[in-house]
């Protein structure tokens, strides 16, 4: 994977200017800014990442290529066009008909309204490096083509960008790839992404409109997972609406499935009793979940059937779990919850949420000692509850007298439990016993 960093433009120069820096250092902030961004949000990196300004000579020899190919001119000015009257028919493969070009003003030197330029003219107090053709810099589209195909050559099997770039950024990378390369098809697939939009409003979110949160403040109240199961509840190609209404209900989606999780593992310890558990229902279920997921994933990567299809997995889960009784009845099932839960934590741990991380807190203490402590210390407390709690053979005063006496011990049991879910440990009373996690940051008081 490429991701080309676009470190010299017409809004870098000029918001550079406007602060009294040097283009370059501006744009190293917000590179350095992006990039951490990116990892607070658990986003991998590219495996490399290509800027602009330290590939001028290739993106020269790719202008030259092209001129040599005879699909651009050099004029007196020392700008460089793309002469797209040479691409005849083949002009416009991700948007059909192409927009009519705007206004040209009338010392235009391009021989045709609608050709883009690939080298610009130096400009007074503007950043330059030397060309054939006189001081400039490069073109925005240039740009992209031609670190795309220094990794890739003459074919990219995958162009991502926002849906604002599908025309005429995109539409250009192709015309002056398959020019270079001369080749008839550069790109195999171009994913446009939808924008972020404020829920109510037909604006996206952006820096310039000012109606943004940063990922900064966003991380103060939601974590990476609520952010990125949000994402996926939506189609790619889809406008989303940003909201704490949206957020909050992608955390709660999120909680039931580590919920459902939870309760399983306590199932398949025998630590949560149930009735008979319709275990066929579950097996067929299980495999028509996975056909689902597999299905939709194939079809434009349709996030939201498949989130749904695993939510209802979950659900119907839940349903053969809370038929609970006191005391067994009928054959167990661990078999089938086991499997549930791998391909959960399977599907949720392949698009980049771990549930698993509830399993664990930071710090460099030794995870086997943690699960020990909290295990002895749960042990501890469920003996002290059930002494509390057991009649023995007093009844009437003696027995309201025994309950007066141990009431302290429930209260101490009850303390205990919410001083831990404090610092990030659940503990959970059920008929005969209890069972005990730690919690995500989502799951904590507060959060």
């Amino acid at each position: 994977m490429v991701m080309g960093i676009t470190d010299v433009d017409d809004k870098i120069i000029k918001r550079a200017g406007e602060m009294n820096v040097s283009p370059a250092s501006l744009a190293n902030l917000y590179e350095e800014n992006f990039k951490q961004d990116m990892a607070a949000l658990k986003v991998l990196p590219p495996t490399v990442y290509l800027r602009v300004t330290e590939n001028i000579p290739h993106i020269i020899s790719f202008i030259e290529g092209i001129i040599a190919n005879g699909h651009a001119y050099s004029t007196a000015q020392g700008n460089v066009y793309f002469d797209l009257r040479s691409r005849g028919d083949r002009y416009g493969k991700l948007v059909g008909a192409v927009p009519s070009p705007t206004a040209e003003p009338v010392d235009s030197d391009k021989r045709h309204p609608s050709d883009f330029a690939l080298w610009k003219a130096a400009k007074p107090r503007e950043v330059f490096w030397a060309s054939p053709w006189g001081n400039g810099r490069p073109g925005w589209h240039i740009e992209c083509s031609t670190i795309s195909s220094l990794v890739f050559g003459s074919r990219l099997d995958i162009h991502s960008g926002g849906m604002d770039l599908a025309f005429p950024h995109h539409e250009n990378e192709i015309a002056q790839c398959e020019a270079f390369h001369q080749c008839r098809q550069w790109g195999n697939y171009f994913l446009h992404s939808g924008h972020l939009h404020v829920k109510g409003k037909e604006e996206k979110m952006s820096k310039s409109l000012k109606n943004y949160i940063t990922v900064k403040d966003f991380l103060k109240t939601f974590s990476p997972d609520v952010f990125r199961l949000f994402c996926m509840r939506s189609s790619y190609r889809s406008a989303v609406d940003y909201s704490d209404g949206t957020m909050l209900e992608a955390k709660h989606l999120l909680l039931a499935a580590a919920a459902f999780i939870e309760d399983a593992r306590a199932y398949m310890k025998g630590q949560l009793v149930c009735g008979p558990i319709g275990e066929g229902l579950l097996w067929e279920r299980l495999h028509h979940t996975r056909e689902a997921v597999k299905a939709a994933l194939a079809d434009d990567f349709d996030t939201p059937a498949a989130v749904d299809a695993v939510m209802d997995l979950i659900h119907r889960g839940n349903g053969q779990l809370q038929a609970r009784t006191k005391e067994p009845s009928g054959p167990r099932s661990p078999a089938v919850f086991g499997s549930i839960v791998s391909y959960i934590e399977h599907f949720f741990e392949t698009v980049g949420i771990s549930l698993a991380d509830r399993q664990f807190v930071p710090g460099d203490g030794s995870q086997a000692t943690l699960h020990s402590v909290v295990e002895e210390l749960v042990r501890f407390r469920l003996k002290v509850r059930q002494f509390a709690l057991a009649s023995g053979k007093a009844t009437g005063e003696a027995q309201r007298q025994q309950r007066l006496d141990r009431q302290p011990l429930l209260e101490a049991c009850d303390a205990l439990r919410q001083d831990l879910t404090a610092h990030g440990i659940s503990i959970k009373d059920r008929s005969s016993t209890s069972t005990w996690e730690l919690l995500g940051q989502d799951h904590r008081p507060g959060s």
